[in-house]
Protein backbone atom coordinates (compact mmCIF):
# COMPACT_ATOMS: atom_id res chain seq x y z
CA UNK A 1 0.00 0.00 0.00
CA UNK A 2 1.56 3.44 -1.03
CA UNK A 3 2.18 6.51 1.68
CA UNK A 4 0.11 7.27 4.03
CA UNK A 5 -3.50 7.01 2.73
CA UNK A 6 -6.80 7.71 3.81
CA UNK A 7 -9.59 5.21 1.99
CA UNK A 8 -13.15 3.78 2.35
CA UNK A 9 -13.93 1.01 0.50
CA UNK A 10 -17.05 -0.30 0.40
CA UNK A 11 -18.66 -3.19 -1.38
CA UNK A 12 -22.19 -1.40 -1.91
CA UNK A 13 -23.19 2.20 -1.77
CA UNK A 14 -22.17 3.59 1.22
CA UNK A 15 -21.87 0.46 3.62
CA UNK A 16 -23.22 0.33 6.85
CA UNK A 17 -21.35 2.76 8.82
CA UNK A 18 -20.94 6.13 6.33
CA UNK A 19 -19.93 8.17 9.15
CA UNK A 20 -16.69 6.36 9.40
CA UNK A 21 -16.28 7.64 5.68
CA UNK A 22 -17.37 11.16 6.77
CA UNK A 23 -14.67 11.19 9.69
CA UNK A 24 -11.71 10.50 7.32
CA UNK A 25 -12.51 14.02 5.40
CA UNK A 26 -10.78 16.96 6.45
CA UNK A 27 -11.04 20.85 5.48
CA UNK A 28 -14.32 21.98 3.67
CA UNK A 29 -15.72 18.37 3.10
CA UNK A 30 -16.05 19.01 -0.91
CA UNK A 31 -15.15 16.96 -3.44
CA UNK A 32 -15.68 14.88 -6.50
CA UNK A 33 -18.48 11.80 -7.68
CA UNK A 34 -16.60 9.84 -10.43
CA UNK A 35 -19.74 7.66 -12.77
CA UNK A 36 -17.55 6.58 -15.39
CA UNK A 37 -17.62 2.85 -14.47
CA UNK A 38 -21.05 3.52 -16.41
CA UNK A 39 -19.52 4.36 -19.47
CA UNK A 40 -21.44 3.55 -22.39
CA UNK A 41 -24.20 2.51 -20.62
CA UNK A 42 -28.11 4.31 -20.47
CA UNK A 43 -27.66 8.00 -20.11
CA UNK A 44 -30.50 8.77 -18.44
CA UNK A 45 -29.77 6.19 -15.77
CA UNK A 46 -26.32 7.82 -15.48
CA UNK A 47 -27.80 11.25 -15.16
CA UNK A 48 -30.29 10.25 -12.48
CA UNK A 49 -28.14 7.87 -10.53
CA UNK A 50 -25.19 10.85 -10.48
CA UNK A 51 -27.81 12.71 -8.27
CA UNK A 52 -28.71 9.85 -5.88
CA UNK A 53 -24.66 9.22 -5.28
CA UNK A 54 -24.55 13.43 -4.47
CA UNK A 55 -27.70 13.21 -2.31
CA UNK A 56 -26.00 10.30 -0.34
CA UNK A 57 -22.74 12.03 0.11
CA UNK A 58 -24.90 15.39 1.16
CA UNK A 59 -26.95 13.00 3.77
CA UNK A 60 -23.54 12.75 5.48
CA UNK A 61 -22.26 16.03 5.40
CA UNK A 62 -20.15 15.86 2.19
CA UNK A 63 -20.43 18.41 -0.72
CA UNK A 64 -20.04 16.67 -4.14
CA UNK A 65 -19.41 17.10 -7.49
CA UNK A 66 -19.71 15.41 -10.78
CA UNK A 67 -16.39 14.99 -12.53
CA UNK A 68 -17.25 13.05 -15.99
CA UNK A 69 -13.74 12.10 -17.17
CA UNK A 70 -14.69 11.83 -20.64
CA UNK A 71 -14.59 15.59 -21.11
CA UNK A 72 -10.97 15.52 -19.59
CA UNK A 73 -7.28 14.84 -20.80
CA UNK A 74 -4.12 14.72 -18.96
CA UNK A 75 -3.11 17.96 -19.86
CA UNK A 76 -6.49 19.35 -18.18
CA UNK A 77 -7.05 16.95 -15.37
CA UNK A 78 -5.06 18.79 -12.64
CA UNK A 79 -6.53 22.10 -13.11
CA UNK A 80 -9.95 20.81 -13.20
CA UNK A 81 -9.40 18.74 -10.44
CA UNK A 82 -8.09 21.40 -7.99
CA UNK A 83 -7.83 20.26 -4.15
CA UNK A 84 -10.70 18.18 -3.15
CA UNK A 85 -11.09 17.10 -0.09
CA UNK A 86 -12.64 13.56 -1.33
CA UNK A 87 -12.90 11.68 -4.46
CA UNK A 88 -16.39 9.27 -4.55
CA UNK A 89 -15.99 6.40 -7.14
CA UNK A 90 -19.36 4.62 -8.38
CA UNK A 91 -19.06 0.96 -9.11
CA UNK A 92 -19.83 -0.85 -12.54
CA UNK A 93 -17.33 -2.13 -15.07
CA UNK A 94 -13.99 -1.78 -13.45
CA UNK A 95 -12.00 -1.99 -16.60
CA UNK A 96 -14.20 0.88 -17.93
CA UNK A 97 -13.19 2.69 -15.30
CA UNK A 98 -9.67 1.69 -15.66
CA UNK A 99 -9.69 2.79 -18.94
CA UNK A 100 -11.58 6.28 -18.05
CA UNK A 101 -9.18 7.16 -15.80
CA UNK A 102 -5.84 6.45 -17.78
CA UNK A 103 -7.17 8.62 -20.81
CA UNK A 104 -8.22 11.10 -18.27
CA UNK A 105 -4.54 11.01 -16.22
CA UNK A 106 -6.89 10.73 -13.47
CA UNK A 107 -5.18 7.61 -11.95
CA UNK A 108 -1.51 9.37 -11.87
CA UNK A 109 -3.46 12.61 -10.07
CA UNK A 110 -5.09 9.84 -7.44
CA UNK A 111 -1.69 7.72 -6.58
CA UNK A 112 -0.21 10.78 -6.21
CA UNK A 113 -2.39 12.70 -4.20
CA UNK A 114 -2.97 9.66 -1.59
CA UNK A 115 0.74 9.20 -1.51
CA UNK A 116 1.09 12.67 0.10
CA UNK A 117 -2.33 11.94 1.69
CA UNK A 118 -3.92 15.32 0.41
CA UNK A 119 -7.65 13.70 -0.14
CA UNK A 120 -9.99 10.60 1.03
CA UNK A 121 -10.19 7.95 -1.69
CA UNK A 122 -13.92 6.46 -1.49
CA UNK A 123 -15.97 4.68 -3.23
CA UNK A 124 -18.14 0.45 -3.67
CA UNK A 125 -17.66 -2.29 -5.73
CA UNK A 126 -15.52 -1.00 -8.96
CA UNK A 127 -14.33 2.09 -7.05
CA UNK A 128 -12.61 -0.06 -4.60
CA UNK A 129 -11.47 -2.93 -7.22
CA UNK A 130 -9.52 -0.25 -9.86
CA UNK A 131 -6.68 0.18 -6.97
CA UNK A 132 -5.90 -3.23 -6.74
CA UNK A 133 -1.94 -4.29 -8.31
CA UNK A 134 -4.33 -6.22 -11.29
CA UNK A 135 -7.41 -6.33 -12.62
CA UNK A 136 -6.84 -9.64 -13.94
CA UNK A 137 -9.23 -12.23 -12.73
CA UNK A 138 -12.19 -9.74 -12.57
CA UNK A 139 -12.94 -10.02 -16.14
CA UNK A 140 -14.99 -13.19 -14.73
CA UNK A 141 -17.71 -10.62 -13.46
CA UNK A 142 -16.78 -7.68 -15.27
CA UNK A 143 -16.70 -7.58 -19.43
CA UNK A 144 -13.15 -6.15 -20.98
CA UNK A 145 -15.25 -6.17 -24.14
CA UNK A 146 -17.52 -3.55 -22.54
CA UNK A 147 -15.00 -1.84 -21.88
CA UNK A 148 -13.67 -2.06 -25.58
CA UNK A 149 -16.61 -1.49 -26.86
CA UNK A 150 -16.60 2.18 -25.25
CA UNK A 151 -12.83 3.28 -25.38
CA UNK A 152 -11.16 0.81 -27.98
CA UNK A 153 -8.81 -0.95 -25.51
CA UNK A 154 -8.25 -2.58 -22.01
CA UNK A 155 -6.30 -2.79 -19.46
CA UNK A 156 -5.44 -5.01 -16.61
CA UNK A 157 -3.12 -2.94 -14.85
CA UNK A 158 -4.94 -1.25 -11.66
CA UNK A 159 -3.47 1.43 -9.76
CA UNK A 160 -1.84 -0.41 -7.20
CA UNK A 161 -2.79 1.60 -4.33
CA UNK A 162 -3.66 -1.92 -2.36
CA UNK A 163 -1.19 -4.35 -2.36
CA UNK A 164 -3.71 -6.91 -2.89
CA UNK A 165 -7.77 -7.00 -4.89
CA UNK A 166 -10.78 -6.62 -3.50
CA UNK A 167 -13.61 -8.55 -4.02
CA UNK A 168 -16.90 -7.06 -2.96
CA UNK A 169 -20.41 -8.37 -3.12
CA UNK A 170 -19.56 -11.72 -1.09
CA UNK A 171 -22.18 -13.71 0.88
CA UNK A 172 -24.36 -10.93 -0.67
CA UNK A 173 -27.83 -13.06 -1.74
CA UNK A 174 -29.77 -9.59 -2.71
CA UNK A 175 -26.92 -9.01 -5.12
CA UNK A 176 -26.58 -10.34 -8.83
CA UNK A 177 -23.28 -10.85 -8.80
CA UNK A 178 -22.44 -12.62 -5.95
CA UNK A 179 -21.86 -16.04 -7.01
CA UNK A 180 -19.76 -14.83 -9.66
CA UNK A 181 -17.88 -12.87 -7.62
CA UNK A 182 -17.58 -15.89 -5.26
CA UNK A 183 -16.43 -17.99 -8.12
CA UNK A 184 -13.37 -15.06 -8.43
CA UNK A 185 -12.65 -15.45 -4.96
CA UNK A 186 -12.37 -19.34 -5.42
CA UNK A 187 -10.20 -18.38 -8.28
CA UNK A 188 -7.60 -16.05 -6.04
CA UNK A 189 -7.84 -18.89 -3.33
CA UNK A 190 -6.37 -21.03 -5.38
CA UNK A 191 -3.66 -19.02 -7.02
CA UNK A 192 -2.88 -18.60 -3.40
CA UNK A 193 -3.58 -14.75 -4.14
CA UNK A 194 -4.33 -12.71 -0.75
CA UNK A 195 -7.30 -10.59 -1.29
CA UNK A 196 -10.16 -8.70 0.99
CA UNK A 197 -13.42 -10.30 1.27
CA UNK A 198 -16.51 -8.15 1.50
CA UNK A 199 -19.84 -8.11 1.98
CA UNK A 200 -22.67 -6.12 1.16
CA UNK A 201 -22.16 -3.53 4.07
CA UNK A 202 -19.03 -3.73 4.72
CA UNK A 203 -16.11 -1.38 3.92
CA UNK A 204 -12.28 -1.74 4.11
CA UNK A 205 -11.13 1.68 6.34
CA UNK A 206 -7.74 2.62 6.00
CA UNK A 207 -6.11 5.57 7.94
CA UNK A 208 -2.53 5.72 7.70
CA UNK A 209 -0.85 2.86 8.61
CA UNK A 210 -4.22 1.17 10.00
CA UNK A 211 -6.32 -0.97 7.91
CA UNK A 212 -9.39 -2.86 9.17
CA UNK A 213 -13.42 -4.05 7.67
CA UNK A 214 -15.54 -2.89 9.76
CA UNK A 215 -19.01 -4.77 9.05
Amino acid sequence: MIGCVRLYLSSYQLGNHPELFSALVRGERRGWVVMNALDGLDNARRIADTQTQIDNLASIGLIAENLDLRDLTPSEIRDVFGQPDFVWVRGGNVFTLRMAMARSGLDDVIVEGLATDDFVYAGFSAGPCVLAPSLAGLELCDSPSDCRAVYGDVRFDGLAVLDRPVVPHLCSPAHPETEILATVAARYETERRPFWALRDGQALIVDGSTSRIRS
